[in-house]
């Protein structure tokens, strides 16, 4: 314990306020003028100066929700545990808080470094089976170290100005990693467009397109032949190579879904609350099965330059003409065929794949960059709050 430090519970220098949520098929407790907050509209800022949805005074009064005074230190209690916040105006909130408003003993900013320093400590103490949350009483009985308000005051001042130079470090990485990416969208759109001396056909003109067979994550073995699932295909882009795939038992394998190397496989179902199939396509670079919601695509052109097409604007404006469903949304590998699709010479289409892959090499590298330099960031918060709080 550092000289003139105490050890007190939170319910003894604050007042701990839960909440919750009026009744969404109430029209008259919704859309007014009162801020109400949800744990998902924390998004890692330090302050809240707004909320997404507003309640009216019939929601306050229906439900005798308490007000959250401007200097509230709001603590996310569920789903997740751990996200803290300081309201710059007055809010209510729903159940998935419990928010401490300080006494005259705790600096308010104090008690938001400190939660936001125990995020690990939080979660341990969450309990319930569908999903951990922690409980009013709980955090009321949460014990933090108290200096007094002059070193309160000292301390924050150090860890805002310690912490704006990490954040500093980090957006500068984010910056260049969104300029790059940037230049790369610029660059997949620019070289991609019909050009003079281009042909044009539609694509089910220059290949075919093979429905891909049936199987689940739960038939992955360890050894067998190698897979992919439309899953895994939303979280990669460029090609598949041996060592990102699953495996089925090969008795389950049957050989006219497969695709060989260099074909397109195209993720032709996605979650999306947008109403668009986000038709994502992978190449690739051994002889796999194929699973449902894809489609194998054997063409005659150059498999990146496809793939390549397959993301920019012009095949994804051209594919919202044909998808169809809501919250889960498909596009059948038929209609695929009917979008056009424009292409140069053998030559100026690998010339075109070379300078959008050293684009993407480069993009790539940043991002590796940004997140070592996010967990290197992390990591160096983590380690000034113990050396101030410990």
């Amino acid at each position: 314990m550092k000289k003139g430090w105490e050890y007190k519970k939170i319910k003894d220098i604050g007042s701990v306020i839960g909440g919750t949520t009026p009744n969404t098929n109430i029209a008259e407790y919704w859309d007014g003028n009162l801020c109400w907050i949800s744990p998902a509209e924390l998004d890692g800022s330090h302050y809240l100066y707004d909320s997404r949805k507003k309640i009216t005074e019939a929601a306050v009064k229906a439900k005798s929700l308490r007000l959250l005074p401007e200097g509230t230190v709001i603590l996310s209690s569920r789903a997740p545990i751990g996200k803290v916040v300081i309201n710059k105006v007055p809010t209510y909130c729903n159940q998935g808080f419990k928010c401490v408003v300080c006494g005259k003993e705790i600096y308010n900013e104090f008690l938001y470094w400190w939660f936001w320093g125990k995020t690990e400590y939080l979660n341990s103490l969450g309990t319930g089976a569908t999903f951990k949350e922690i409980s009013k009483r709980v955090v009321e009985e949460i014990t933090i170290p108290v200096p007094p308000l002059s070193e309160q005051q000292s301390i924050v001042d150090y860890l805002d100005s310690a912490f704006a130079k990490i954040d500093a470090m980090k957006a500068n990485a984010e910056k260049a990693l969104n300029e790059a990416k940037a230049l790369f969208q610029a660059s997949l759109k620019e070289m991609l467009e019909p050009k003079e001396g281009w042909e044009e056909k539609k694509l089910g003109e220059v290949g075919t397109f093979i429905r891909g067979g049936n199987f689940s994550k739960s038939d992955f073995v360890k050894d067998g032949f190698p897979c992919i699932h439309y899953g895994q295909i939303h979280t990669k882009f460029g090609v598949a190579t041996y060592e990102h795939l699953s495996c089925v038992p090969e008795s389950m394998v049957k050989k006219e879904r497969c695709a060989s190397k260099g074909n397109l496989v195209i993720a032709i179902t996605s979650e999306d609350d947008e109403g668009s199939c986000k038709c994502t396509a992978w190449m690739a670079d051994y002889d796999a099965y194929v699973g449902g919601h894809t489609t194998i695509f054997k063409h005659s052109l150059n498999p990146l330059f496809v793939s390549y097409y397959f993301k920019a604007s012009r095949f994804q404006k051209a594919k919202l003409e044909y998808t169809h469903g809501f919250k889960v949304v498909e596009i059948s590998p038929k209609d695929i065929a009917k979008i056009p699709i424009s292409y140069p010479s053998p030559y100026e289409q690998q010339s075109i794949v070379a300078t959008l892959d050293s684009l993407k090499s480069k993009v790539d590298k940043l991002q590796a960059n940004f997140d070592k330099i996010s967990q290197e960031c992390d990591a160096l918060k983590q380690a000034i709050l113990r050396q101030v709080f410990e």
